[in-house]
């Protein structure tokens, strides 16, 4: 439980330090990709919404031309009177058909203009055309409806008695003495707009004679169906190009990262012996580009565990020796009495001692090396200063004191300026000075260097050892890589000094490199460079 919390703190963390969208952690990536791919066919949703909303001004704006039509008659037929208009309204013919019916106070039907053959009439036919299309436009229709709510209007029927009482617009009319209108629908959904206009002559009291007037809209319907029909086509193929789109996007970028993951799940089982993380090497994005890292970083975690793995059965081996001889020499430390055997006893137990202790001491401070390099602070610091006080302390006691002598060839003061840790900075020169003196013979000299070249500080420790080859010359800087000196014993170097000064070298953003002797002779040149202040 205590390792799940952990993870999810981790992944918070991660999330914090990436800056990742708030919510990009609530659905997998698949979703995500449709989601996004998606959006822009609502957009394209929304124009059939437009279209519905045309669609009603365009009705209104009919509807208000019929009203005023049905307000004109109705004037007409106040000055000349219902008896006298009527006859008038059977030869009134418009454009579009209007159907024009006067009601007297009764409700009978005094007046139809289409029962004059010469009138022209509407015919309720759909404006589109048979078959497939008009299924369709149908369908169209009932599903817009469906989502914006609409509700369904009055369907238009013919009665048995054409009365006023059959249609509840005229009656309202007539009872309230104020002109309305009403839509109704046709069977095949085809708008028709009614407006019932009361007639109210001077003195007369409710119910008012209505004249009702009817027009179909086929023109507006057909526009809006014709409109409805290409904007829905274009989202089904719109639709059908952002599900395949999202399908592809999925497979190159889904799947690879999945399997990435998997292979990433194994080696952190331990399996990383048998995992192959697919180096993906077609791909030239970002997802190859993780995929490669990701299988550079295997492989060089692979190394790193092979390298520890090595520096480990070394140890363990190496260490029965010192172990053996300490517990031998334990041992007969009591049974003996003889001075000058327990004075050598004596000094087998403290050597053994000594390298046990250097290994370990080594071991712990590379380990601890990373957190510190991240909290070390960088200062301005003059490499003469610091490698006279270096040769300084080497040279504690005599010059050749440690079977070498040392030779100094430093700029003047204040000419080799840098920034770095000056503590760190001292165990790297310590590190390669005690590298030389392991490889120097005896009597041999080592000479500390530094001078300044353009933008860079140089610092070289120089020996007379017999060198390093060619094709080891990377290998020397890696964690656990032990070169021993001839006749060397084992625990003397741990193989961690040149790594640990390579390691504070790259974090002050400088470079270590070992060369051949610039004077030919036999030797190895370690040089330090950093930026110049």
């Amino acid at each position: 439980m205590n390792a799940e919390a952990s993870f999810r703190d981790a992944q918070l963390a991660a999330r914090r330090a990436g800056a990742a969208p708030r919510f990009s952690g609530w659905s997998s990536l698949v979703t995500r990709i449709l989601v996004v791919n998606l959006v822009a066919l609502l957009a394209l949703a929304g124009a059939l919404l437009y279209i519905e909303s045309f669609r009603t001004r365009l009705l209104e704006t009919r509807e208000q031309e019929l009203l005023r039509q049905g307000e004109i008659m109705a004037q007409f037929l106040e000055a000349q009177g219902v008896e006298k208009g009527r006859e008038a309204v059977l030869d009134i013919s418009s454009p579009r058909g209007t159907r024009i019916r006067l009601f007297d106070r009764q409700g009978a039907l005094i007046a139809d203009n289409w029962s004059n053959p010469a009138v022209t009439r509407f015919q309720l036919v759909d404006p589109t055309t048979e078959g497939f299309r008009r299924e369709s436009a149908i369908l169209i229709d009932r599903m817009i409806d469906f989502l914006t709510g609409q509700a369904e209007p009055p369907t238009l029927g013919e009665a048995a008695i054409d009365r006023r009482q059959a249609w509840s617009e005229a009656e309202a009319a007539a009872r309230s003495g104020s002109a309305v209108t009403q839509a109704r629908q046709t069977e095949d959904r085809l708008v028709v707009l009614q407006a019932a206009v009361p007639v109210r002559p001077k003195g007369a009291a409710a119910p008012w004679p209505v004249v009702l007037l009817t027009v179909d809209t086929p023109d507006v319907i057909d526009l809006v169906r014709r409109e409805r029909m290409t904007s829905f086509l274009v989202f089904l193929v719109v639709l059908g190009f952002s599900l395949a789109l999202s399908l592809y996007l999925a497979r190159t970028i889904v799947v690879p990262l999945r399997q990435l993951a998997l292979a990433a799940h194994r080696v952190r089982l331990g399996r990383q012996r048998d995992v192959v993380v697919p180096r993906l090497p077609h791909r030239r994005d970002e997802v190859g580009g993780l995929a490669r890292a990701l299988a550079d970083m295997t492989a060089a975690l692979r190394q790193r565990m092979d390298a520890t793995e090595a520096f480990a059965a070394d140890v363990a081996h190496e260490l029965k020796n010192p172990l053996a001889s300490l517990r031998s020499a334990v041992e007969t430390l009591g049974n003996v009495r003889d001075e000058a055997v327990r004075e050598r006893l004596f000094a087998v137990i403290e050597a053994d001692v000594r390298r046990i202790d250097r290994l370990i001491t080594d071991i712990s401070a590379a380990s601890r090396l990373d957190a510190e390099l991240s909290r070390a602070r960088l200062q301005p610091l003059d490499v003469a200063q610091l490698a006279e006080a270096i040769m300084s302390t080497q040279t504690a006691g005599g010059p050749a004191r440690r079977g070498v002598n040392f030779r100094m060839d430093l700029p003047p003061p204040g000419t080799a300026m840098v920034m770095a840790d000056a503590d760190r900075l001292a165990q790297v020169l310590n590190n390669l000075v005690d590298n030389a003196i392991s490889f120097s013979p005896e009597g041999g000299t080592i000479t500390i260097s530094a001078w300044r070249q353009g933008p860079v500080v140089n610092m070289a420790v120089t020996d007379e050892g017999p060198g390093v080859p060619p094709e080891v010359r990377q290998s020397i800087f890696e964690r656990f890589y032990s070169e021993r000196a001839e006749g060397e014993e084992f625990g003397k170097h741990s193989g961690l000094g040149l790594s640990i000064a390579k390691a504070i070298v790259e974090a002050m953003d400088g470079q270590i490199r070992v060369e051949d002797r610039a004077d030919g002779k036999p030797g190895a040149l370690f040089r330090v460079s950093l930026p110049a202040l």
